[in-house]
């Protein structure tokens, strides 16, 4: 196999696979010897590739400049198209205005054939009315989330009754009824889904939970995944 093919091989699979990644696994992926990976962990990293790790203890691609993005396929592009066209048809108009820059950026780094492709993607959404109903307490919460910093908000129950919380925002999740906020309730002392067009107010404590989001997220994925069902939102 060509070196650059090799090479090549080895980013799709840091891309693609959850870091960090050991090298052993790497090896096996891109079918080399583990004295010829790290050869050529050092090679992209020369060439520009920003690669976290070292022998040992796995590595994480954080940037790559050695794979423009010319070399996504016609499939990779209208998956791209398609996906963008679904974010701004969800009701949410800063992931729409995102989705259109995103396109841009991404048109303007194609080539003509690949640009027409994404221009003219065979794959189209149409909803006649947004997906999920716009709140306006959605961006303090996203902003929260990657702030990881607690919210105090006030909340509508199953019951309509008013309650207020505070809570460490994780992620918001478009189901498919309802936008909800996966939290962990500091009242109930356990994790619960709040709907968004429940949520009464949000403010911002200034008490960080930093860095425990992604463990916290992770905990909470796992568990849900581990119960038979899941109502839309728990109070």
């Amino acid at each position: 196999m060509a070196r650059s093919d090799r090479l090549f091989r080895l980013l799709q699979a840091m891309r693609t696979m959850s870091a960090p990644i050991t090298g052993a696994r790497l090896a096996e992926a891109t079918e080399v010897s583990l004295r010829s990976l790290y050869r050529d962990i050092d090679a992209l990293r020369a060439a520009g590739a920003r690669i976290e790790g070292e022998r040992g203890y796995g590595y994480r691609l954080i940037e790559d400049y050695a794979l423009p993005p010319q070399t996504f396929e016609r499939a990779e592009i209208e998956a791209i198209a398609l996906g963008m066209a679904e974010v701004a048809s969800m009701g949410d108009p800063v992931l729409a205005e995102a989705a259109a820059s995103v396109l841009a950026k991404v048109a303007a780094t194609l080539p003509d054939d690949r640009e027409q492709y994404l221009l003219h993607a065979i794959s189209q959404v149409f909803r006649p009315t947004p997906r999920y109903e716009a709140t306006p307490h959605t961006e303090i919460v996203r902003d929260a989330c990657w702030r990881e910093e607690a919210l105090r908000i006030g909340y509508a129950d199953k019951d309509d009754a008013d309650t207020e919380r505070v809570i460490l925002p994780l992620s918001i999740v478009y189901t498919e009824k309802v936008q909800t906020v996966l939290a962990w309730c500091c009242l109930r002392e356990d994790f619960r889904m709040f709907r968004t067009d429940r949520l009464r107010s949000a403010a911002f404590t200034g008490s960080s939970f930093r860095p425990r989001r992604a463990t916290l997220l992770r905990n909470y994925l796992a568990e849900l995944k581990r119960r038979p069902s899941r109502p839309d939102v728990s109070a």
